[in-house]
């Protein structure tokens, strides 16, 4: 490689795109040329964020590196969207990730953007070794109660795996009836990678089916809201009632439907 003082800018930033070594760095940070420092100095901060970045990803692998030593190979992060709206299914996502994987933001899914959500989601179907969602809909929210419709959910995201995982990493929820070891954490989207990956899964799996089911009942504006109870839901709901997509054992439905 020709010395830098005999580059242009434009040379300089594709040595070192092609070189960020510390030596590379540094002879940059020494050349007279105020550009070329700012191009050092860029890349040193870039470093930096990917670094903080990577640690921040290990720290989310705490309980998955645990149980990999245990010998549990194939771990299953599962978790949730949707317990808390008026109306549209729970849905549930399980995921297991490899040990090395890139999903640079990875984080529980109400802690990021849509976009941000949206991109993580391709990239996450991308890397899994293998995911599945599950879903319970609102009339079996109304027979079994909104928590044991949770599990059923959760239950149908693992059976929906084509991979039987050796171990599960479940946001809270302990689930009896599902024959495989678990681990239950509070808080579990955002202290664990797997998890964090299962509800990104679940939440953009949701919402996209809230966009879509919007057609079916435009009034309400699910579009929008995702079902969750807004204030123009709820003015909706008093003008209109419920509709079939209602979770009907909801108190705010359930004052609805018996005014109506």
């Amino acid at each position: 490689m020709e010395p830098l003082s005999q580059m242009n800018i434009r040379e300089v930033q594709e040595a070192l795109y092609k070189d960020p070594s510390p030596r590379m760095i540094c002879a940059c940070k020494n050349d007279p040329r105020q550009g070329v420092q700012k191009l050092a100095e860029k890349l040193l901060k870039f470093q930096q964020v990917q670094e903080l970045e990577q640690a921040r990803i290990q720290q989310l692998l705490v309980e998955e590196k645990k149980l990999w030593k245990q010998g549990y190979l194939l771990l299953a992060g599962v978790d949730e969207a949707g317990r808390g709206p008026l109306a549209g299914p729970v849905v549930a996502g399980a995921c297991i990730l490899p040990a090395k994987f890139e999903l640079p933001g990875l984080n529980d899914s109400k802690m990021l953007t849509e976009s941000k959500r949206e991109k993580l989601f391709i990239q996450i179907q991308k890397q899994a070794i293998d995911y599945a969602v599950g879903s319970a809909e609102p009339a079996e929210i109304d027979a079994l109660n909104i928590l044991q419709a949770t599990k059923l959910a959760m239950k149908r995201s693992i059976e929906g795996l084509t991979i039987r995982p050796h171990h599960l990493l479940i946001d809270a929820l302990n689930l009896t009836d599902v024959q495989i070891p678990q681990l239950p954490l509070i808080g579990g989207d955002r202290i664990s990678a797997s998890i964090a990956a299962a509800s990104i899964l679940a939440k953009v799996t949701r919402d996209r089916l809230m966009v879509q089911l919007h057609s079916l009942y435009p009034e309400y504006s699910f579009s929008k809201n995702k079902g969750y109870g807004t204030s123009d839901h709820m003015q909706v709901l008093k003008r209109l009632g419920p509709c079939p997509l209602h979770r009907k054992s909801f108190a705010p439905v359930k004052q609805e439907t018996s005014i109506s």
